[in-house]
């Protein structure tokens, strides 16, 4: 099969990477328009499951993510001078340009030519098979055909700036802040020796009133790293490259499709959805979506039954992790609402702001009913029925 992966995200390169494997005379491009290493972000997230589908899928591509990644086993929540620590599942970080550098040089070694600096444009596909549009959230190939995709996005209320700071964090963390103009947070995690991303976000009141909607480049970071300097412990914050002192705010766009697949075109990781960041599973959802492609070509000879298994497999898989992330960000939107509690019972419902019970039963009656949950598995069971009945009637009563 001649196969053309259009992006050099995680997704398409992992991609061809499997297919690879799978059968060496496949013919596979991958096309970034992008010059090597200029990839935005900083680290990415993932956990312990990841690995353990990835060393199926590529055990030496596993291998080498597992090996340049860095881990944590704690969450830390810091709200003004309260501190709480809780034990959690073992999380990993890694740099984004780090891991597409990983994955390249492994599609690479296997035959795959990976082409930096070709862009693909959406009237002129390459001649192939199979062309995967894996060329994220603004994809021109699907834009191309927005009608028959059914594209819809859905823009986030607060804001957010992705940055890095050369403070390394030992875990998790986030830090909550008071200001007069309202509350102002970040997540912060590790994903290397030297650096750690720090994602800053509010609620645009407070972004205007503190007046990073018109700081000038180099202001806004100074300001943000005055807010967190007992986070930072005297470390800078850093915009998307080393060089650049300038903080770019965005609203988060979830985005979902119709359908997944025109001919022989398909869609794949950013391209095809978006989850908020709050759940850290950008990454992991981009390369479950890759093998289970893979998985679809490898069982299924006819393509257009292969495509359609892949969307179908896959639009199962997401409908939990996407109402999580939903309600994870709403959570955020509705700060106010859980911050003055006690730091111990905060940090407990910052753990359960995926639930679809939580938003329609006072705070700290869900945190009484969640302990008590945790003891009876009656209780547990109902709390896990009642959640998502509710938020769907609540949700068709909004929309009447």
């Amino acid at each position: 099969m001649k196969i053309a992966c259009v992006g050099g995200g995680p997704a398409g390169l992992y991609f061809s990477i499997l297919m690879k494997r799978q059968d060496p005379s496949h013919d596979i491009t991958v096309y970034e328009r992008n010059p090597a290493g200029s990839t935005y972000g900083w680290g990415v997230t993932y956990w312990a499951g990841l690995l353990d589908k990835l060393s199926e899928g590529d055990p030496e591509s596993a291998r080498a993510v597992s090996e340049n990644s860095v881990r944590w086993n704690e969450g830390v929540a810091q709200v003004g001078e309260s501190r709480t620590v809780h034990p959690g599942d073992e999380g990993f970080g890694i740099g984004r340009r780090r891991l597409l550098d990983l994955l390249a040089e492994r599609a690479e070694s296997l035959g795959v030519r990976v082409e930096f600096e070709h862009e693909v444009t959406a009237d002129r596909l390459p001649d192939a098979d199979l062309v995967v549009a894996g060329d994220g959230v603004n994809s021109a190939l699907r834009e191309r055909h927005a009608d028959h995709f059914g594209s819809d996005i859905a823009l986030g209320r607060n804001v957010y700036s992705w940055l890095g700071t050369t403070k390394v964090f030992d875990s998790f963390t986030f830090s909550f802040v008071e200001t007069d103009h309202g509350w102002i947070w970040c997540y912060a995690y590790p994903f290397s020796t030297e650096h750690s991303t720090c994602v800053v976000e509010c609620s645009p009141e407070t972004w205007t009133g503190l007046g990073l909607d018109a700081a000038g480049e180099g202001d806004g970071l100074a300001l943000l790293e005055k807010l967190f300097a007992d986070l930072l412990d005297g470390h800078g914050l850093i915009g998307r490259a080393q060089s650049d002192r300038s903080a770019q705010w965005l609203n988060f766009r979830t985005l979902t499709n119709r359908t997944w697949r025109r001919g022989n075109l398909v869609l794949i990781g950013d391209a095809a959805h978006t989850t908020h960041y709050s759940i850290g599973a950008g990454t992991t959802l981009a390369l479950e979506d890759a093998l289970s492609l893979a998985g679809a070509l490898r069982e299924i000879p006819e393509l257009d039954a292969a495509l359609a298994h892949y969307e179908q497999e896959r639009r199962a898989a997401l409908l939990s992790i996407q109402s999580a992330a939903r309600h994870s960000a709403q959570w955020y939107e509705n700060l106010p609402r859980y911050i003055h509690l006690p730091p111990a019972q905060m940090f407990a419902l910052l753990g359960q702001r995926h639930s679809p019970l939580l938003p329609y039963i006072p705070p700290q009656l869900y945190y009484r009913i969640d302990r008590a949950a945790g003891q009876l598995e009656a209780l547990r069971r109902f709390k896990r029925w009642l959640g998502p009945r509710l938020a769907r009637t609540v949700q068709a009563r909004t929309q009447r």
